[in-house]
C-alpha cells in the first residue's frame, strides 16, 4: 500500500503580492488568497481526505482553516513542514533571497538554513507519515521548499535541477509515499 499524497502552497499572502519572502515570518493572506483557500475546501469537498497536514506558520495555517473549517477532517500541523529559513533575508525582496539558489543548496542562508535541510526535515515527516497513514489519503499544505523537497525524495529528482525548473507551485501535485519509506535518499 501506500500514502496518497495531495500537496500543495498556501493560497497567496501579502508578502508574495509585494514580491517580499516571507521564510519563517508568519504571513498572511491576501483578500485573493482568502478567496483561493476556500476554493481549495470546495475542491476537495468528497475527496475522502483522512487528514490534512500544514506547515505551522500562520498562512500555512489560515489557508487551511479558511479552507476546512467546516468539514470534520483532522488538522496536524508540523514544524517539519515549514519554509527555509532565510534567516537574515526572511521578509527581504525574493529577488534578494532568490539571487544565487545553488549557493544554498548545502550553505546555511545566514543565521538561517539551507534547502538541503528543509529536505531533511521533510524526509523525517516523510517517514512518520508513511509509518502511521499508510492506506491513507492526506492533504499537505505547505511551501515551495516543501514541494522541492518532495520531488527531490519521491521523484527521485536532482535538488539543483528541481530548484532551477520553471514550476508553478501553486498547483496542487500527486504523490505516492510507499509503506516502510526509508526516509531521505542519498
Amino acid at each position: 500500500m501506500a500514502v496518497d499524497i495531495i500537496y500543495g502552497t498556501h493560497a497567496m499572502t501579502t508578502d508574495d503580492e509585494a514580491g517580499r519572502a516571507s521564510g519563517w515570518l508568519p504571513g498572511e493572506l491576501s483578500a485573493y488568497g482568502r478567496r483561493c483557500a476556500r476554493e481549495l475546501g470546495e475542491r476537495h469537498r468528497g475527496n475522502r481526505l483522512s487528514a490534512i497536514f500544514c506547515s505551522d506558520l500562520f498562512r500555512a495555517v489560515e489557508t487551511v482553516e479558511l479552507a476546512f473549517r467546516a468539514y470534520r477532517i483532522p488538522i496536524h500541523r508540523d514544524t517539519r513542514l515549514r519554509e527555509c529559513d532565510f534567516g537574515d533575508l526572511n521578509g527581504a525582496p525574493l529577488t534578494e533571497v532568490a539571487a544565487h539558489p545553488s549557493r544554498h543548496l548545502d550553505e546555511p542562508f545566514p543565521n538561517g538554513q539551507s534547502y538541503r535541510q528543509v529536505v531533511d526535515q521533510t524526509a523525517g515527516f516523510l517517514a512518520d507519515l508513511a509509518a502511521a497513514w499508510d492506506g491513507h489519503r492526506v492533504l499537505l499544505v505547505a511551501h515551495p521548499t516543501t514541494g522541492w523537497a518532495l520531488e527531490h525524495l519521491l521523484n527521485g529528482r536532482m535538488l539543483a535541477e528541481v530548484m532551477a525548473a520553471e514550476t508553478d507551485w501553486r498547483q496542487e501535485h500527486s504523490y505516492a509515499l510507499p509503506s516502510g519509506w526509508p526516509g531521505a535518499r542519498a
